[in-house]
C-alpha cells in the first residue's frame, strides 16, 4: 500500500532499509537538483562534518547512508538516497532528506516530489510518495522529508520547508561549518595563485655557433635537408659556395653531348707529330 502523504503528515516504516527517490520533470532551462542527507543527533545537530551525505561526500563513513546517484527515467530525472535503517548508530536520532538546485529557485523545477521505496526487498511500489511545494518559489533549498525514530522503530514525516540561502544555509543551521574565505597562511599572508599547467613545448634545435676564422663550420647534430634546383637540360649544376676559409675547386664542365648522341672521346696525341716547315708554300716559277 502507498501512503500519499501531506505536509506535516507522517508514516510508520517496517522495512530494514529504504531508498528515497527525488523525482522532477525535465525540459529546457529547468535546473540540475541535488539529493543529500544530514545524520542528526539528539540534540538536533549533526555530530561532526561527516554526519552530512552530498555529492562531494556521497558515503557516510559508516555506510548506512549513501548516495545512489542520477537516473533519467520515463517520467523525468531523480536522484536517490538509500539508508540502512537497521545499521543507524544509536546516537543518531534523525536522517533529513534534502533537494537542492545549486543557488536556483525552486520555482523552475517542475513536479517535484519524493518517494520512500522498501530497498530491502524487490522493486516494486512505493511506500510513500510527497508532491513538494514550495512555498514562495524563491526557495534554493528544501527539506523534503525526515527518517526519524519513534520507539524501537522508524517513520517517515513529510516536511516541504524551504532555504533561500542554498545548501550552504541548509547545512549551517544544522551545525556544518561552510568555510568560503581565501585559505592563508601563518602570517596573513594569501598564497599565491596555482599555477596553470600548459603542455611542455619539444626542445629547440641547437644554433650552429660562429666558426673560427679559417676553419671550416662544425657541422650540426640534425642537419636540415637543403632543397636543390634540378640543373637546366643539357647544361651542369652551379657549383656550391665554398666552405668558408677554404676555397672548393672547381670541376672542369664536360662538353654537351649532342642530343641523342653520345660524346666522341678525344684521339690520343701522336708522340711522333711534328709541325711542317713553316714559310711560304707555293714558290714561284
Amino acid at each position: 500500500m502507498t501512503y500519499a502523504m501531506l505536509k506535516g503528515s507522517n508514516v510508520p516504516l517496517e522495512a530494514t532499509a529504504v531508498r528515497a527517490v527525488l523525482r522532477w520533470a525535465s525540459g529546457q532551462g529547468v535546473p540540475e537538483v541535488d539529493a543529500s542527507a544530514l545524520l542528526l543527533g539528539p540534540d538536533g545537530r549533526v555530530r561532526s562534518d561527516e554526519d552530512f551525505v552530498f555529492y562531494n561526500q556521497p558515503r557516510h563513513p559508516s555506510g548506512t547512508v549513501r548516495l545512489l546517484g542520477k537516473k533519467r527515467e520515463t517520467d523525468g530525472l531523480t536522484d536517490a538516497i538509500q539508508t540502512d535503517l537497521a545499521g543507524i548508530e544509536p546516537g543518531v536520532g534523525r536522517v533529513l532528506l534534502v533537494a537542492s538546485a545549486d543557488d536556483v529557485a525552486f520555482d523552475r523545477v517542475r513536479s517535484l516530489c519524493i518517494l520512500l521505496y522498501d530497498a530491502s526487498g524487490p522493486g516494486g511500489e512505493p511506500l510513500a510518495y510527497f508532491d513538494i511545494r514550495p512555498e514562495t518559489g524563491a526557495e534554493t533549498a528544501l527539506i523534503c522529508g525526515e527518517l526519524y525514530r519513534r520507539g524501537e522503530g522508524w517513520k517517515f514525516r513529510a516536511l516541504g520547508e524551504g532555504y533561500s540561502n542554498g545548501l550552504k544555509g541548509l547545512a549551517n543551521d544544522f551545525g556544518i561549518s561552510v568555510d568560503d574565505s581565501e585559505p592563508s597562511s601563518a602570517d596573513g599572508a594569501v598564497p599565491a595563485a596555482r599555477p596553470e599547467v600548459s603542455v611542455p613545448l619539444p626542445p629547440e634545435q641547437p644554433v650552429n655557433p660562429q666558426p673560427a676564422y679559417g676553419y671550416p663550420p662544425m657541422p650540426a647534430q640534425q642537419p636540415a635537408a637543403v632543397a636543390t634546383t634540378p640543373p637546366a637540360y643539357g647544361y651542369p649544376q652551379p657549383a656550391s659556395p665554398p666552405a668558408y676559409g677554404y676555397p672548393q675547386p672547381q670541376p672542369t664542365a664536360a662538353p654537351a653531348p649532342a642530343y641523342g648522341y653520345p660524346p666522341t672521346a678525344a684521339p690520343a696525341p701522336d708522340p711522333d707529330f711534328t709541325l711542317p716547315p713553316q714559310g711560304p708554300q707555293f714558290i714561284g716559277r
